[in-house]
């Protein structure tokens, strides 16, 4: 089992690959500021907000539904420290 951050973490960098595409691209696509996607993505930050999330899936040119349509979300656990 993932934690949520952990498994959108890994559908970014899926989507990434599938979309031949680089950090420094989705930011240009997606209008997010690289310092953002960056931290979230090292880990820095376990918090990505949703409205972020739905930007960098427009950049991605997908629904937050595409997004999400993974089996590993189906398994995801709250990180204990997030009550």
């Amino acid at each position: 089992m993932n934690n949520l951050a952990d498994a959108i973490r890994k559908r970014i960098k899926f989507y990434l690959k599938e979309k031949n595409m680089n950090v420094w691209k989705l930011c240009k696509m997606s209008g997010i500021p690289c310092s953002t996607i960056s931290t979230f993505m090292s880990g820095k930050t376990e918090l990505i907000k949703l409205d972020t999330l739905l930007h960098i899936c427009e950049g991605y040119e997908i629904t937050l539904s595409e997004f999400f349509a993974d089996p590993m979300f189906n398994t995801v656990e709250q990180d204990k420290n997030d009550d």
